[in-house]
């Protein structure tokens, strides 16, 4: 086993915590959670609905995998965490799911918080594997 490479990207939204926006460890590439925050100013505040904030999340997911040489279809597990469960699950899975092939969905688990930073609605971290 190689030692842990981490990675920040200036191209991805600022962190709002001191963290890492990806750390790859032989094959696997474990993805901070991202918030809907805008990757080129920082100072927007997100969308107000689950939606927009879901697409906000998943696009700044697609730019780290994309500054590691990945996609989507590298993704293999994911955790969904919501502060409005009940009122946004659904409208946030059809978002979610317009990303993915039908056949191709990673293993996901979905929680209900009672916060995020920022205030958001919604925030999404993955675990990627690159091709051994």
């Amino acid at each position: 086993m190689t030692s842990p490479i981490y990675h920040r990207f200036a191209a991805a939204p600022t962190p709002v915590a001191p963290y890492s926006h990806a750390v790859v460890s032989d094959e696997w590439v474990f993805l901070t959670g991202q918030i809907p925050t805008d990757p080129d100013d920082d100072s927007i505040p997100a969308a107000d609905d689950i939606v927009a904030q879901t697409r906000r999340v998943m696009d700044n997911l697609v730019i780290v995998l994309n500054e590691l040489r990945l996609g989507l279809e590298h993704v293999v597990q994911s955790r969904v965490y919501l502060t409005r469960f009940q009122d946004d699950y659904t409208k946030m899975n059809e978002a979610y799911a317009s990303y993915f092939p039908t056949d191709r969905l990673p293993a996901r688990t979905c929680i209900g918080v009672t916060a995020l930073a920022r205030d958001v609605l919604v925030e999404i971290d993955m675990v990627a594997r690159r091709a051994a």
